[in-house]
């Protein structure tokens, strides 16, 4: 199914902020010319069809007291989907995926302090499968801010 001017317009929106408001889709809709009722519709089929894969908010985790670290895991390939279950657990794990790679598995961790980052690191190391799991913290953030335009400037 292919976005129509309207759908482009929406997401380009949609990367410009999401309004802070109780009624967020009508407030949307305002901006768009469309109803609350059409900007919902169209939220949710575009989320069906996989060109909205969320809409949430990103939050400094630094400045809320929280550590974080990427990880890459060598992982036997017999045990790869079953470790990837067991990282996947872990409420503090955001994501992981697979790499065609010596490291076959990378994920990244956020938690709530050193310690417990270190604890789930750990655990990881010991499951069965995993050959070596490293950690990679973060020395300084750098914010990329990218934006599509969907709609050619419309």
């Amino acid at each position: 199914m292919t976005s129509d001017a309207q759908d482009r317009r929406l997401l380009d929106v949609l990367q410009e902020g999401f309004p802070i408001s109780p009624q967020p889709y009508a407030e949307l809709g305002e901006r768009l010319g469309l109803s609350e009722a059409d900007v919902l519709d169209r939220v949710k089929r575009l989320h069906a069809t996989g060109r909205i894969r969320g809409i949430g908010p990103i939050f400094d985790l630094h400045r809320l007291g929280y550590v974080s670290t990427l990880c890459a895991a060598q992982v036997e390939p017999e045990r790869l989907e079953q470790v990837a279950d067991r990282i996947n657990g872990f409420a503090e794990v955001t994501h992981n995926y697979q790499r065609d790679h010596a490291y076959n598995l990378w994920f990244t961790v956020i938690a709530s302090s050193q310690e417990r980052l270190e604890a789930i690191v750990m655990a990881i190391r010991n499951e069965p499968g995993v050959i070596e799991a490293a950690s990679f913290p973060s020395e300084k953030t750098y914010k990329i801010r990218v934006r599509f335009d969907l709609s050619g400037g419309q």
